[in-house]
């Protein structure tokens, strides 16, 4: 196991590196931090040289004086792949580590050989017709809008209510991740939703294998987004899981690792 931290203009960005074999890097999502793939690194690093980091202002890492700003995350990235010298990754991404992931592969896409966004479309905007035109927006709108209540029963909505009701340990555990950190959550999500300003479009550019990975039960991330945006990109394709919301990897491991498992065997 390596641990250590890279060294930014203006932060500390902490990382590990566990196993064997090319680079597998996994980002974590706004409630979780490197600790959040427990899970996984286990499961791969076998066969994979397994990298966690924890995003600018997630702990261990340090933040900025004003906070940390996504539009820094894929300089976080480079830096840290450049730091344990890899030549090329393959990057899983979780919710908030879309941003991070997705701004690396469009800047780096020769570096890229394969991406798993999971609850996640990045910086694609929401502001256009394939997106606010979509048959499943509006059901899934008053799903979503039940959110400030599930959070106020003491639910945290990114584990889910079925996480909470069927594996309580896993969610007090996704609670106490989540707590580590103390960055402001709620300014962050902000400048996470100003950053949606790709057009779809530019997916078509992106020749980078990629493997869309949704729970069909997410309130957090519009699941049907994954469908509408993957026939944009020249290599992709969707899973959905059955009975996982927003945090497939901490809810069900075993069809995480699996649908990983199988992508990364064809592409990576």
């Amino acid at each position: 196991m390596q641990r250590g931290y890279v060294d930014r203009p203006d932060c500390r960005v902490y990382y590990e590196v566990s196993g064997q074999g090319p680079a597998l890097v996994f980002a974590h999502g706004l409630g979780g931090n490197h600790l959040s793939w427990w899970q996984q690194v286990p499961h791969f690093r076998d066969r994979y040289t397994c990298v966690t980091f924890s995003h600018r202002g997630f702990a261990p890492s340090s933040a900025p004086p004003d906070g940390p700003d996504p539009a820094a995350y894929a300089g976080d990235l480079a830096a840290i792949v450049d730091h344990i010298g890899a030549s090329d990754i393959r990057i899983v991404a979780q919710s908030m580590g879309g941003w991070t992931a997705l701004e690396y592969a469009f800047t780096h896409p020769g570096r890229v050989k394969a991406m798993v966004l999971a609850a996640t479309s990045g910086t694609i905007a929401r502001n256009a017709p394939y997106y606010l035109d979509a048959a499943p927006r509006p059901a899934w709108e008053r799903e979503a809008a039940r959110a400030p209540a599930i959070m106020e029963s003491g639910i945290h909505v990114a584990g889910g209510e079925r996480l909470a009701r069927e594996q309580p340990s896993a969610h007090f555990l996704y609670q106490e991740i989540d707590a580590l950190s103390p960055v402001d959550k709620m300014a962050l999500r902000k400048k996470l939703e100003g950053a949606w300003t790709r057009p779809a479009d530019m997916l078509r550019t992106l020749n980078v294998p990629t493997l869309w990975l949704a729970g069909e039960e997410d309130i957090v991330y519009p699941p049907f987004f994954s469908d509408v945006l993957s026939p944009m990109m020249p290599n992709s394709r969707v899973v959905k899981i059955e009975r996982a919301g927003h945090s497939v990897y901490f809810e069900r491991p075993g069809q995480f690792n699996k649908a990983v498992d199988e992508f990364l065997k064809a592409h990576g």
